[in-house]
């Protein structure tokens, strides 16, 4: 059996890296928005996660959005709905947080 004593601390470094990283990123270059994709959401945009200037509204997200990944990503917003700092919402005037997640249409029941 693999030895993972220090494995939490190991992580918690890691995770504070990551963190510092994100601060400089941020300081240089201004606020930042971390856009997670979902399923079609993730097809269209091609990748399941990227972080992107900060736009104030979850319309200015979708504007965005669609004008750089285009007819795809237009389709899955027409029916998706976004998770604002985990909160749902398909209102374009809602202020965004730090992290969106952009989720298809679901089905089923």
């Amino acid at each position: 059996m693999a030895d993972v004593s220090g494995y939490a601390e190991s992580r918690a470094g890691a995770d504070a890296v990551v963190e510092a990283v994100r601060d400089a990123v941020a300081e240089a270059v201004g606020p930042t928005v971390t856009v997670r994709y979902f399923a079609a959401a993730a097809d269209a945009a091609g990748r399941l996660e990227e972080t992107l200037p900060a736009v104030a509204t979850v319309g200015a997200l979708r504007a965005e959005l669609i004008a750089k990944y285009g007819d795809p990503m237009t389709r899955v917003l027409a029916s998706g709905s976004f998770l604002v700092d985990g909160v749902v919402s398909r209102d374009d005037s809602r202020a965004l947080g730090l992290r969106v997640d952009v989720l298809p249409p679901f089905a089923g029941g």
